[in-house]
């Protein structure tokens, strides 16, 4: 079991430095064992790409809700508003998304030809929308939320499991405030992609700056006022 242990945890770190020189599409059980553990102990722990893959986005979703998590955990505890709390999560996830670009690209850039994530993914892939969501609830039961200035019309849009992710259907005029909140999910991960695959380096000044005036202003979509 310690050796299982030990090859998974060196077959997934030789294929994470790959992911920068390979990509996700390149990335192979043959090139790992190239660059690091013999083939039959990857295929001990990882019998086919598809599920060192897996593992690598499990790991990645997890890390960087974690440090989402984290972050809101301080906050939290240093008596901040709803709206420092989102800043500093979404500050948290920029700053883990520099620090492991090729595990942001492989969760949130192109989609690998011939991968389906499975559904184990999910629950990691929530972490994120769901310290957003916490926020969201928490600000709304406080009464720290703004109405919006006007309800936008047309018919249900929710799933019910972002329903569930949520707490449950808000009532009026907070109807729509799960909407709006995936809104600002959607709106960050786009924006972190701009910033980390350096699509705004030549349109603005200081995109730190610029990451923490974006999130203020998806924000105020939800009804929170981020300080800055």
């Amino acid at each position: 079991m310690v050796d299982s242990a030990s090859h998974a945890v060196t077959a997934k770190a030789v294929a994470r430095r790959l992911l920068g020189e390979l990509g996700a599409a390149g990335l192979t059980l043959e090139a790992v064992a190239a660059a690091g553990p013999a083939l039959a102990d990857v295929q001990a722990v990882y019998p086919q790409r598809d599920d060192l893959l897996t593992a690598l986005i499990l790991d990645a979703y997890n890390a960087s809700g974690a440090a989402m998590e984290d972050a809101d955990r301080a906050a939290r505890d240093a008596g901040e508003s709803a709206g420092a709390r989102l800043l500093a999560v979404t500050r948290a996830l920029r700053g883990w998304s520099f620090a492991h670009p090729e595990e942001f690209t492989l969760v949130y850039g192109s989609p690998v030809p011939g991968y389906h994530a499975p559904q184990e993914t999910v629950p990691a892939a929530s972490r994120t929308p769901a310290v957003l969501a916490a926020i969201v609830r928490e600000a709304l039961e406080a009464g720290e939320l703004t109405p919006p200035a006007r309800k936008v019309p047309g018919p249900p849009l929710l799933r019910p499991e972002a329903l569930e992710l949520f707490g449950g259907a808000p009532g009026e005029p907070f109807s729509d405030v799960v909407e709006r909140g995936i809104v600002l999910w959607s709106g960050l991960i786009g924006l972190l992609v701009f910033q980390v695959f350096s699509r705004t380096h030549d349109s603005v000044r200081d995109e730190a700056a610029f990451f923490d005036y974006a999130v203020a202003v998806a924000a105020e979509g939800v009804g929170l006022v981020v300080p800055l």
